[in-house]
């Protein structure tokens, strides 16, 4: 019933959370000469500049039949979107701990506001990538709409994931680090830069554990091997299930520890 109530709350206040993250993506840069345009702009550097390291610097080749710069951008836009989401949700309470102690305030969508604010970005940046495919002789096609669908779900995940990890943070401040080293590790353990071609088969399944491994693999083959997500049905239905369990044990744990923020805020 946890889950559902939020559920119901979080629709009947999207207009709130939509301005929130506005709010919160224009704060992050407030003060700066060029304000909202860092969000961007800093993404935007880096991967140029792990294009010109490995295209131009170490002259990849093509990985899985695309130019190495649209293989790359297939995996890391979603990973920016799930290490920046998750990294700022996580401290997300405390950076809002004004609004905890109002009564009325429903600190559940805090994260969820974190969430939002990640999206504006990753919005910008599934466009980008779309119009870089299209002067790499890549048209839009109905393959590439299902990057909305693994960005749903990747929003989805991460709400349950950012319940957990931001209410044990106001009580253990090293979730946050234990966070950030994960995400670390998590990087390099996804096939973002590398090919999972390069995995021995017999290890296969413990990378597939790894529901990110889902998301970089459904953004490619959305945008590059032109596969349907329901032909990988056995890592959809693990995915939903791992999604499933983490909204329904974080809004559960959101609940019973949220009385007592304000006390330790």
């Amino acid at each position: 019933m946890t889950l559902f109530n939020y559920t119901l709350s979080i629709i009947k206040q999207r207009n709130m959370v939509k301005e929130l993250a506005k709010k919160d993506f224009k704060a992050r840069y407030l003060g700066s000469t060029l304000g909202s345009f860092w969000g961007f702009f800093q993404p935007i550097l880096l991967i140029l500049i792990y294009w010109f390291v490995f295209q131009v610097g170490f002259r990849n080749n093509p990985v899985e039949n695309a130019p190495f710069i649209l293989w790359l951008l297939a995996g890391i836009v979603p990973w920016f979107f799930f290490s920046e989401s998750l990294a700022s949700a996580t401290t997300s309470i405390e950076q809002n701990s004004f609004l905890v102690k109002k009564v009325a305030f429903n600190t559940f969508l805090l994260p969820v506001v974190k969430i939002a604010s990640a999206l504006i970005v990753h919005i910008v940046f599934i466009a980008l990538s779309l119009i870089i495919y299209y002067f790499y002789g890549r048209p839009i096609d109905l393959y590439q709409f299902q990057i909305f669908y693994y960005s749903f779900i990747l929003f989805l995940f991460l709400t349950g994931l950012s319940w957990v990890v931001s209410a044990l943070n106001v009580f253990l401040k090293d979730v946050g680090q234990v966070v950030n080293i994960i995400l670390q590790f998590g990087f390099w353990l996804t096939p973002i830069f590398w090919s999972f071609n390069q995995v021995p088969t017999k290890f296969h399944w413990i990378f597939k554990l790894n529901p990110m491994y889902y998301i970089v693999e459904g953004y490619r083959d959305s945008l590059i091997n032109k596969i349907w997500f329901w032909h990988h049905y056995n890592l959809t239905i693990y995915f939903w299930l791992i999604t499933g369990f983490l909204l329904v044990v974080g809004a559960s744990l959101f609940k019973k520890l949220s009385p007592h923020f304000s006390d330790v805020l």
